[in-house]
Protein backbone atom coordinates (compact mmCIF):
# COMPACT_ATOMS: atom_id res chain seq x y z
CA UNK A 1 0.00 0.00 0.00
CA UNK A 2 1.66 3.22 -1.17
CA UNK A 3 0.53 6.20 1.18
CA UNK A 4 2.63 8.36 1.68
CA UNK A 5 0.35 11.08 3.20
CA UNK A 6 -0.69 10.19 6.25
CA UNK A 7 -2.12 11.92 9.11
CA UNK A 8 -1.23 10.62 12.83
CA UNK A 9 -4.08 11.13 15.23
CA UNK A 10 -3.43 11.27 19.05
CA UNK A 11 0.19 13.39 17.92
CA UNK A 12 1.44 14.28 21.11
CA UNK A 13 0.92 11.20 22.95
CA UNK A 14 3.44 8.72 23.97
CA UNK A 15 2.91 6.80 20.59
CA UNK A 16 2.08 9.43 18.93
CA UNK A 17 5.37 11.57 18.85
CA UNK A 18 7.16 8.48 18.07
CA UNK A 19 5.29 7.44 15.34
CA UNK A 20 5.29 11.13 13.80
CA UNK A 21 9.41 10.73 13.97
CA UNK A 22 9.32 7.12 12.62
CA UNK A 23 7.59 8.13 9.28
CA UNK A 24 8.94 11.85 8.79
CA UNK A 25 12.23 9.38 8.45
CA UNK A 26 11.05 6.87 6.12
CA UNK A 27 9.55 9.85 3.85
CA UNK A 28 6.01 9.96 4.68
CA UNK A 29 4.00 13.49 5.00
CA UNK A 30 3.16 14.08 7.90
CA UNK A 31 0.14 15.42 9.31
CA UNK A 32 -0.08 15.62 13.32
CA UNK A 33 -3.29 15.87 14.66
CA UNK A 34 -4.55 16.29 18.25
CA UNK A 35 -6.17 18.33 21.05
CA UNK A 36 -2.36 19.48 22.13
CA UNK A 37 -0.28 20.90 18.99
CA UNK A 38 2.61 18.82 18.84
CA UNK A 39 6.22 19.86 19.58
CA UNK A 40 7.89 19.91 16.19
CA UNK A 41 10.92 20.57 17.50
CA UNK A 42 14.11 18.66 16.08
CA UNK A 43 11.84 17.04 13.54
CA UNK A 44 13.80 15.01 10.68
CA UNK A 45 11.89 16.68 8.37
CA UNK A 46 8.97 19.08 8.74
CA UNK A 47 5.49 18.54 9.38
CA UNK A 48 2.78 18.83 6.42
CA UNK A 49 0.68 20.05 8.73
CA UNK A 50 0.09 20.43 12.44
CA UNK A 51 -4.05 20.29 13.73
CA UNK A 52 -6.02 20.96 16.53
CA UNK A 53 -8.94 18.79 16.24
CA UNK A 54 -12.10 17.29 18.21
CA UNK A 55 -11.99 13.74 16.33
CA UNK A 56 -15.75 13.23 18.09
CA UNK A 57 -16.67 15.82 15.90
CA UNK A 58 -17.25 14.11 12.45
CA UNK A 59 -17.26 17.03 10.65
CA UNK A 60 -13.84 17.96 11.60
CA UNK A 61 -12.62 14.27 11.50
CA UNK A 62 -13.47 14.59 7.65
CA UNK A 63 -11.81 18.00 7.27
CA UNK A 64 -8.75 16.30 8.66
CA UNK A 65 -8.73 12.99 6.46
CA UNK A 66 -9.32 14.90 3.57
CA UNK A 67 -6.80 14.12 0.57
CA UNK A 68 -4.71 12.22 2.67
CA UNK A 69 -3.74 7.98 1.29
CA UNK A 70 -3.87 6.86 4.85
CA UNK A 71 -4.73 7.31 8.81
CA UNK A 72 -2.95 6.33 12.03
CA UNK A 73 -5.13 6.82 14.53
CA UNK A 74 -3.67 6.58 17.99
CA UNK A 75 -6.56 9.05 19.69
CA UNK A 76 -8.46 7.58 21.94
CA UNK A 77 -8.81 7.87 26.28
CA UNK A 78 -5.98 5.99 26.79
CA UNK A 79 -6.65 3.66 29.45
CA UNK A 80 -9.37 3.06 32.26
CA UNK A 81 -9.69 5.09 35.25
CA UNK A 82 -8.27 8.17 33.70
CA UNK A 83 -12.54 9.35 33.08
CA UNK A 84 -15.93 7.65 34.25
CA UNK A 85 -16.31 4.66 32.47
CA UNK A 86 -19.01 5.76 30.62
CA UNK A 87 -17.37 8.62 28.90
CA UNK A 88 -14.32 6.14 28.19
CA UNK A 89 -16.57 4.41 26.11
CA UNK A 90 -18.58 7.12 24.53
CA UNK A 91 -15.85 9.19 23.51
CA UNK A 92 -13.78 6.25 21.81
CA UNK A 93 -16.05 4.91 20.38
CA UNK A 94 -17.31 8.08 18.95
CA UNK A 95 -14.03 8.79 18.10
CA UNK A 96 -13.35 5.89 16.16
CA UNK A 97 -16.70 5.16 14.50
CA UNK A 98 -16.17 9.12 12.90
CA UNK A 99 -12.14 8.34 11.77
CA UNK A 100 -13.21 4.98 10.13
CA UNK A 101 -16.22 6.59 8.90
CA UNK A 102 -14.33 9.57 7.40
CA UNK A 103 -11.41 7.43 6.20
CA UNK A 104 -14.16 5.65 4.22
CA UNK A 105 -15.94 8.50 2.82
CA UNK A 106 -12.28 10.07 1.66
CA UNK A 107 -11.05 6.87 -0.21
CA UNK A 108 -7.78 6.46 2.03
CA UNK A 109 -5.75 3.36 1.12
CA UNK A 110 -5.25 2.28 4.80
CA UNK A 111 -6.13 2.65 8.50
CA UNK A 112 -4.15 1.55 11.42
CA UNK A 113 -5.30 2.10 14.69
CA UNK A 114 -4.64 1.21 18.60
CA UNK A 115 -6.15 -1.49 19.98
CA UNK A 116 -5.10 -2.66 23.02
CA UNK A 117 -3.66 -5.59 25.24
CA UNK A 118 -6.76 -4.91 27.31
CA UNK A 119 -9.02 -6.87 24.94
CA UNK A 120 -7.67 -10.25 25.82
CA UNK A 121 -8.56 -9.96 29.62
CA UNK A 122 -6.42 -7.59 31.45
CA UNK A 123 -6.09 -7.30 33.96
CA UNK A 124 -6.00 -10.97 34.39
CA UNK A 125 -7.55 -11.20 37.92
CA UNK A 126 -8.70 -14.53 35.62
CA UNK A 127 -5.97 -16.29 35.01
CA UNK A 128 -5.53 -16.50 31.06
CA UNK A 129 -6.09 -19.68 29.16
CA UNK A 130 -2.91 -20.41 28.47
CA UNK A 131 0.09 -18.46 27.99
CA UNK A 132 1.70 -16.41 25.92
CA UNK A 133 -1.58 -15.21 24.90
CA UNK A 134 -2.14 -14.51 21.44
CA UNK A 135 -5.02 -13.52 19.21
CA UNK A 136 -7.26 -16.69 20.04
CA UNK A 137 -7.41 -15.07 23.45
CA UNK A 138 -10.02 -12.03 22.17
CA UNK A 139 -12.43 -10.79 23.07
CA UNK A 140 -12.50 -10.43 27.13
CA UNK A 141 -13.15 -6.78 27.81
CA UNK A 142 -12.97 -6.26 31.70
CA UNK A 143 -13.76 -2.63 31.48
CA UNK A 144 -15.23 -0.03 28.86
CA UNK A 145 -12.49 1.45 28.01
CA UNK A 146 -11.46 -2.40 27.03
CA UNK A 147 -15.08 -3.06 25.69
CA UNK A 148 -14.73 0.64 23.64
CA UNK A 149 -11.60 -1.45 21.58
CA UNK A 150 -13.86 -4.39 21.35
CA UNK A 151 -16.42 -2.48 19.79
CA UNK A 152 -13.68 -0.55 17.53
CA UNK A 153 -12.51 -3.76 15.83
CA UNK A 154 -15.91 -4.55 15.12
CA UNK A 155 -16.24 -1.25 13.71
CA UNK A 156 -13.48 -1.72 11.23
CA UNK A 157 -14.62 -5.29 10.39
CA UNK A 158 -17.56 -3.69 9.08
CA UNK A 159 -16.00 -0.54 7.37
CA UNK A 160 -13.39 -3.02 5.81
CA UNK A 161 -15.46 -4.83 4.53
CA UNK A 162 -17.65 -2.15 2.87
CA UNK A 163 -15.29 -0.28 1.14
CA UNK A 164 -12.33 -2.93 0.98
CA UNK A 165 -9.82 -0.49 2.96
CA UNK A 166 -7.51 -2.51 4.43
CA UNK A 167 -7.85 -1.97 8.39
CA UNK A 168 -5.00 -2.60 10.86
CA UNK A 169 -5.72 -3.25 14.56
CA UNK A 170 -2.77 -2.74 17.47
CA UNK A 171 -3.70 -4.79 19.89
CA UNK A 172 -0.78 -2.39 22.03
CA UNK A 173 0.69 -3.47 25.57
CA UNK A 174 1.92 -1.04 27.84
CA UNK A 175 4.07 1.84 25.97
CA UNK A 176 7.10 3.09 27.44
CA UNK A 177 9.98 5.59 26.75
CA UNK A 178 13.53 4.82 27.19
CA UNK A 179 13.67 7.12 30.58
CA UNK A 180 10.77 4.80 32.38
CA UNK A 181 13.11 2.02 32.02
CA UNK A 182 14.27 3.21 35.40
CA UNK A 183 11.22 2.25 37.15
CA UNK A 184 11.43 -1.39 36.02
CA UNK A 185 13.65 -2.40 38.96
CA UNK A 186 11.11 -1.58 41.23
CA UNK A 187 8.81 -4.67 39.71
CA UNK A 188 11.27 -7.35 40.79
CA UNK A 189 10.79 -8.17 43.77
CA UNK A 190 6.91 -8.97 43.85
CA UNK A 191 5.96 -10.75 40.85
CA UNK A 192 2.04 -9.85 41.59
CA UNK A 193 3.05 -5.76 40.78
CA UNK A 194 2.83 -6.45 36.78
CA UNK A 195 0.71 -9.48 36.57
CA UNK A 196 -2.32 -7.58 35.49
CA UNK A 197 -0.68 -7.71 32.04
CA UNK A 198 1.59 -10.50 32.69
CA UNK A 199 4.38 -8.49 32.76
CA UNK A 200 4.43 -7.28 29.08
CA UNK A 201 5.52 -3.54 27.65
CA UNK A 202 6.38 -2.25 24.77
CA UNK A 203 9.04 0.51 23.51
CA UNK A 204 7.18 3.57 21.88
CA UNK A 205 9.83 3.15 19.17
CA UNK A 206 8.61 -0.58 18.35
CA UNK A 207 5.22 0.66 18.42
CA UNK A 208 5.96 3.49 15.63
CA UNK A 209 7.31 0.76 13.39
CA UNK A 210 4.79 -1.62 13.89
CA UNK A 211 2.25 1.43 12.98
CA UNK A 212 4.58 2.03 9.87
CA UNK A 213 4.50 -1.36 8.93
CA UNK A 214 0.54 -1.68 9.12
CA UNK A 215 0.79 1.32 6.30
CA UNK A 216 2.88 -0.41 4.07
CA UNK A 217 2.22 -4.46 4.76
CA UNK A 218 -0.16 -6.33 1.98
CA UNK A 219 -3.03 -6.25 4.02
CA UNK A 220 -6.94 -6.67 2.93
CA UNK A 221 -9.95 -7.41 5.16
CA UNK A 222 -9.62 -5.93 9.07
CA UNK A 223 -6.72 -7.55 10.73
CA UNK A 224 -6.01 -7.28 14.54
CA UNK A 225 -2.39 -8.07 16.44
CA UNK A 226 -0.71 -8.26 19.41
CA UNK A 227 2.34 -5.40 19.40
CA UNK A 228 4.33 -6.10 22.79
CA UNK A 229 8.56 -6.50 23.40
CA UNK A 230 10.30 -9.71 23.20
CA UNK A 231 10.72 -10.11 26.59
CA UNK A 232 8.95 -9.25 29.71
CA UNK A 233 9.92 -6.51 32.44
CA UNK A 234 11.29 -8.86 35.08
CA UNK A 235 14.50 -10.12 35.23
CA UNK A 236 13.10 -13.83 36.31
CA UNK A 237 11.97 -16.67 33.95
CA UNK A 238 8.68 -15.96 32.62
CA UNK A 239 7.59 -19.36 33.12
CA UNK A 240 8.76 -19.34 36.73
CA UNK A 241 6.78 -16.53 36.95
CA UNK A 242 3.70 -18.32 35.49
CA UNK A 243 4.14 -20.98 37.97
CA UNK A 244 4.23 -18.38 40.86
CA UNK A 245 1.30 -16.35 40.17
CA UNK A 246 -0.78 -18.43 37.56
CA UNK A 247 -0.04 -22.06 38.80
CA UNK A 248 -1.73 -24.57 36.70
CA UNK A 249 -2.00 -22.13 33.34
CA UNK A 250 -0.40 -24.20 30.64
CA UNK A 251 2.73 -22.28 29.11
CA UNK A 252 4.02 -22.99 25.38
CA UNK A 253 7.22 -25.74 25.82
CA UNK A 254 8.81 -23.16 23.00
CA UNK A 255 8.64 -20.60 25.31
CA UNK A 256 12.09 -18.80 25.77
CA UNK A 257 13.55 -17.88 29.56
CA UNK A 258 12.50 -14.31 29.20
CA UNK A 259 10.27 -14.63 26.57
CA UNK A 260 7.31 -12.69 26.28
CA UNK A 261 3.84 -13.72 27.47
CA UNK A 262 2.22 -11.36 25.07
CA UNK A 263 2.61 -13.51 21.39
CA UNK A 264 4.04 -11.58 18.82
CA UNK A 265 4.03 -13.92 16.43
CA UNK A 266 1.36 -12.68 14.41
CA UNK A 267 2.24 -9.33 14.30
CA UNK A 268 5.64 -11.25 12.63
CA UNK A 269 3.69 -13.04 10.86
CA UNK A 270 1.06 -10.17 9.02
CA UNK A 271 3.37 -7.05 9.83
CA UNK A 272 6.87 -8.02 9.33
CA UNK A 273 6.74 -6.57 12.92
CA UNK A 274 10.12 -7.62 15.15
CA UNK A 275 10.63 -5.78 18.26
CA UNK A 276 13.96 -3.88 18.04
CA UNK A 277 14.33 -2.41 21.67
CA UNK A 278 14.57 -4.14 25.12
CA UNK A 279 14.84 -2.52 28.54
CA UNK A 280 17.74 -5.21 29.00
CA UNK A 281 20.28 -2.74 27.00
CA UNK A 282 19.23 -0.04 29.29
CA UNK A 283 18.93 -0.99 32.71
CA UNK A 284 21.97 -1.94 35.09
CA UNK A 285 22.29 -2.98 38.46
CA UNK A 286 18.74 -1.77 39.20
CA UNK A 287 19.86 1.98 37.45
CA UNK A 288 19.08 3.29 33.87
CA UNK A 289 22.08 3.36 32.08
CA UNK A 290 23.17 6.63 30.22
CA UNK A 291 23.96 4.38 26.83
CA UNK A 292 25.19 6.33 23.92
CA UNK A 293 25.60 3.12 21.72
CA UNK A 294 21.68 2.73 22.12
CA UNK A 295 19.87 2.11 18.46
CA UNK A 296 17.90 4.92 17.90
CA UNK A 297 14.34 5.20 16.88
Amino acid sequence: MNARRVVVTGSSGKAGRAVVRELLKHGYDVTAVDLVPFDAVGLPRPLAGNLRADLTDFGQTLEVLRGMDGVVHLANIPAPGLTTPGRTFLENTAMNFAVFSAAVQGGLKRVVWASSETTLGLPFDTPPRYAPVDEEHFPLPESTYALSKVVGETLAEQFARWSKIGFVGLRISNIMEPHDYAAFPGFWADAHLRKWNLWGYVDARDVAQACRLGLEADVSGARSVIVAAADTVMNRPSRELMAEVFPGVPVAPDLGDFGTLLSVREAGRVLGYVPGYSWRSMVTAGRLRQDRSAPEG
